[in-house]
């Protein structure tokens, strides 16, 4: 416990990151400039009265003073004028992005550009600076749509107007081109096609290259109750918002957050800190309203006490500001959290201050965060338009609400106003219909998902059907008639296997299908190797919480694996639990005299191999520490194909071996197989040889494949690690008699699938010698 932070801001939000930081065993103490009454009650925080006003040279002087490890800037001002540098001069890291990269939130222009320019979905635009107010009126007249007005520059959170009608909008121009209504911030007016639909607030981590979102947040801007009146900084927020589905959180992540990070790092000015961004969830998808570049007040105070009690807030800080996010965890609790704002009599207009406050017993499971708040001798007076807020996180949105609402009523001051309607929207949904009782639904599981899921995954199972199977699902077990499939006298062959950290993957970018296919593909070659042609499927499907069309879109893909294979998908599993896990179970079956391996493999025999598709699904851990170094992410193009992205070349599915090989089985032209996974040559190829035998591979008889060149290189992975640890090209290695060499060529080559190369030999020395591996090397 040595870790000294500086916490920049007076609000809500700075006490709710004070307050959490506190729990940290890594935080010794924390100074907030300015701070207020609730900042300061704690044993480990400090306030300071040094002036927040750039260069900020006595808050600097007091940071190198005092050893201070960390500074996080609260409020957008400071960064937007350059303070990360400041400190940064100093040698003291900040949470908090650059004076460039803080222009996201400094000027909505710039930010609209950006969007544009990396095509991140958003609202049309045209911008105007205030002395072509002639222009701006043109094309409100002309552009066919409604609009919103936007001062570009820093407006408090105020300057934004929706107009009604054409003549209010050209009105709204005057105000702020001519009048001034926005002062310098509306020197440059952005105008925005209106979007529809409900609005929420991403908060997200990012260290640059890495973004870790928090569950999203929603608002309520309006001063009065059914969203109505004067806007204002925030009258309240909730999180989770039940509308954020996993569905709309992946295509956030894919078509917004990702590329806003890999865009910001590309353009020369990475984003380090928290990026806050709006979206409006239109009927075309979620469209990015507009950046934030710090966090957001009030939804700071809910999601603070959303996070789960082992996430250490300021190890997670420290993690961004050194650039290693991805080596912490960040999880929520279970539940949802609320903040109900309380503010001054008059607000957002102008409002009295110094009106004392009394604050009663309140539920233990609140806290009030102070806004606007300050002493006046002894007593707590108001001292801003937003004065508390008060917050709560509960198992159901209903228990928080009833907590928060208890604590308010025991808090009171003059003019005290608050909305009475807070998550109205998520209360009036279908989701959260009133019950009598408690539900499997509120406990977390969606019986009524897991039905459509069934139903909207049947089609997929039905293109699977083969002899034996009806492959109709939804019983209690699926049925296989194995005496309809010929054999005379089949043994059984069982494999199950997962996707392994290739699945990591695959959640981070948003693509799903793909590992369905690895799924099937990693079973059935292990029961190829035996001989056996596969006959059945069943997979395993456990998630957080289920979304039909994701989890649809894995089922889609095993069925595609299966209808590759040959198999049918006859059933399956699929249960809610933390996180997400894939699993499968394939059954095959085999005539007992073509049982693989033979006894007669012999030192001499040829070892052919057939060519990967890919790294198919082991080694990723080593993949995804190669792509951390780097720097580059899931969405960035291709090193070594350019006609994709980084993660679609790493999910390329696991080859099926099935088809081409089966025929050359039942011919009796293979004495044996290893199927190349984790282990690579070096562990594998000894797995199917006889005691005593072992194997010589020559590296030269086929080209490396160019990704497995890039993570060598990058990587700095010697080769022959590289051979114990990835197939490098070859998926599936055949033992062949040297009489029956051409006949097994001819027939793997007969499907015109993949390529089929003479890798080696069996030896009478054991393990396995890797020669040619020179030929790996870079030239």
């Amino acid at each position: 416990m040595s870790t000294q932070i500086l916490i920049l801001g007076s609000g809500g939000r700075e006490h709710a990151l004070a307050w959490k930081l506190a729990q940290s065993s890594l935080v010794k103490h924390i100074f907030v400039c300015p701070g207020n009454p609730g900042s300061a009650k704690n044993q480990k925080t400090s306030n300071l009265d040094l002036p927040l006003i750039h260069p900020y040279k006595d808050l600097v002087d007091f940071a190198v003073n005092k050893k201070i490890d960390l500074v996080l800037p609260g409020p957008e001002d400071p960064l937007v004028l350059g303070v990360e540098k400041c400190f940064r001069d100093v040698g003291i890291p900040v949470f908090g992005p650059t004076k460039l990269a803080a222009r996201m939130e400094g000027s909505k222009a710039f930010s609209k550009d950006f969007m544009h320019r990396h095509a991140i979905p958003t609202a049309k635009f045209r911008t105007f600076s205030s002395s072509q107010l002639q222009d701006a009126t043109d094309y409100v007249q002309t552009c066919g749509h409604p609009v919103v007005l936007k001062a570009s520059g820093l407006a408090g959170g105020k300057g934004v107007l929706i107009p009604s009608s054409t003549d209010e909008a050209i009105q709204g121009l005057r105000s702020i081109m001519v009048d001034n209504a926005f002062g310098s911030a509306g020197d440059e007016v952005v105008i925005e096609e209106l979007l529809e639909g409900p609005e929420i607030s991403v908060l997200a981590f990012s260290d640059g290259y890495t973004i870790v979102p928090l569950p999203a947040a929603q608002d309520h801007k309006r001063i009065g109750e059914g969203d109505t009146g004067l806007n204002t900084g925030g009258m309240g927020a909730y999180a989770p918002a039940p509308v954020a589905t996993p569905a709309i959180m992946d295509r956030i992540m894919t078509e917004s957050l990702r590329p806003t990070i890999d865009g910001m790092r590309k353009e020369g000015f990475p984003f380090v800190g928290l990026l806050f961004t709006g979206f409006m969830l239109t009927a075309e998808g979620p469209k990015v309203l507009e950046y934030n570049v710090r966090f957001g007040d009030p939804e700071t105070e809910a999601l603070m006490m959303l996070l789960s009690d082992d996430v250490d807030l300021a190890a997670v800080l420290l993690a961004c500001a050194e650039r290693h996010l991805d080596s912490v965890q960040i999880n929520t609790r279970p539940g949802f959290s609320v903040s109900v704002i309380l503010v001054s009599g008059g607000y957002p207009e102008s409002y009295a201050k110094g009106k004392p406050i009394e604050v009663g017993e309140v539920p233990s499971d609140v806290v009030v965060f102070h806004c606007g708040t300050s002493m006046s001798g002894n007593d707590l007076v108001t001292s801003g338009g937003r004065v508390m807020a008060v917050t709560c996180s509960a198992p159901t949105l209903e228990q928080a609400l009833t907590q928060v609402y208890t604590a308010v009523d025991k808090i009171s001051f003059e003019g005290k106003f608050y909305r009475r309607d807070i998550a109205h929207r998520a209360l009036t949904s279908s989701s959260q219909a009133p019950s009598n009782g408690l539900t499997y639904a509120q406990a977390g599981v969606s019986v009524d998902a897991g039905n459509a899921l069934v139903e909207a995954i049947k089609p997929y199972v039905r293109a699977t059907k083969r002899t034996g199977a009806d492959v109709e699902i939804g019983g209690f077990g699926g049925i296989f008639d194995l005496k309809a499939t010929g054999y005379k006298d089949p043994v059984l062959v069982s494999g199950t296997d997962g996707v392994g950290t290739k699945l990591r993957i695959a959640v981070d970018a948003g693509i799903h299908h793909l590992v369905g296919i690895d799924l099937v593909a990693m079973s059935v070659n292990d029961l190829l190797v035996q001989g056996a042609e596969p006959l059945y499927f069943l997979d395993y499907y456990g998630c957080s919480k289920l979304d039909v069309t994701t989890a649809a879109d894995v089922v889609k893909g095993i069925a595609q694996g299966c209808q590759q294979a040959g198999c049918a998908l006859i059933g399956g599993e699929t249960a809610e639990m933390p996180g997400m896990y894939q699993d499968g179970f394939a059954v095959g079956a085999v005539e007992r005299s073509s049982i693989l391996p033979r006894a007669d493999i012999i030192p001499g025999d040829v070892l052919l191999g057939i060519a990967s598709s890919g790294i198919h699904s082991n080694g990723f851990s080593l993949v995804r520490k190669v792509i951390e170094m780097t720097g580059l992410s899931y969405s960035s193009a291709c090193p070594w194909d350019d006609q994709k992205t980084l993660a679609l070349s790493l999910l390329e599915p696991t080859r099926i071996y099935v088809k081409q090989v089966l025929p050359a089985v039942h011919q009796g032209l293979l004495k044996g197989m290893s199927h190349i996974t984790g282990g690579g040559f070096i562990e594998n190829i000894p797995r199917v040889l006889p005691k005593g035998l072992g194997a010589s591979i020559d590296a030269s008889t086929w080209q490396l494949p160019p990704v497995f060149r890039f993570l060598m290189q990058r990587g700095g992975i010697a080769p022959l690690e590289m051979a114990r640890t990835f197939n490098n090209g070859i998926g599936l290695v055949l033992i062949v008699g040297r009489e029956d060499v051409d006949r097994a060529v001819q027939v793997l080559r007969e499907t015109d699938a993949a390529a089929v190369y003479r890798i080696g030999e069996v030896t009478d020395k054991s393990g396995v010698e890797m020669r040619n591996l020179e030929c790996w090397n870079p030239q």
